[in-house]
């Protein structure tokens, strides 16, 4: 039996679940404990999150999945390129396992949905894929290194 929804606040200091750092969203999952909510949703223009806490979720404790994350940002440069941004904050991946090869290199040729790279967040390993073709001209992002949302991840000219 699920409990009753009732409408549940973020914190203050954050505007959307994109900028919701871990400290408020330990916050929040304390809120929902305290007030039995066993389920809360959130959706604006860039992001839905999905909230799910105890037998819920089929496991202990609370579990954080997105629901249907943005893709990836194209942002246009002056000099040509576009950039494909993170739609998550998490660890960037350049490869699906430590002794495989990346996926994308500098100087590679990619086509529109062609994995580019691996964020991991929140425990799911979320591929992210150009929606454009061309060249990659630059790689922003050290592998292993935690990047923000809306982070510039690769430069590609068209």
């Amino acid at each position: 039996m699920a409990a009753k929804k009732r409408p549940v606040a973020t914190p203050a200091k954050a505007s959307s679940p994109a900028t919701l750092d871990r400290a408020a969203l330990a916050q929040l999952m304390r809120l929902m404990e305290r007030r039995g909510v066993s389920e809360l949703e959130y959706e604006d223009e860039a992001y839905k999150l999905r909230l799910v806490r105890g037998a819920a979720a089929g496991a202990p404790g609370i579990v954080v999945a997105p629901v249907a994350p943005s893709a990836p940002v194209a942002q246009e440069d002056a000099g040509g390129g576009e950039y494909v941004t993170s739609p998550f904050v998490g660890t960037f991946y350049r490869a699906p396992s430590p002794d495989a090869p990346s996926f994308a290199e500098v100087g590679a040729v990619v086509r529109p949905g062609q994995t580019l790279c691996i964020v991991e967040a929140m425990k799911l390993m979320n591929e992210i894929e150009a929606e454009f073709g061309g060249l990659v001209t630059e790689i922003l992002v050290e592998n292993g290194k935690a990047v923000e949302f809306g982070q510039r991840l690769f430069k590609i000219k068209r």
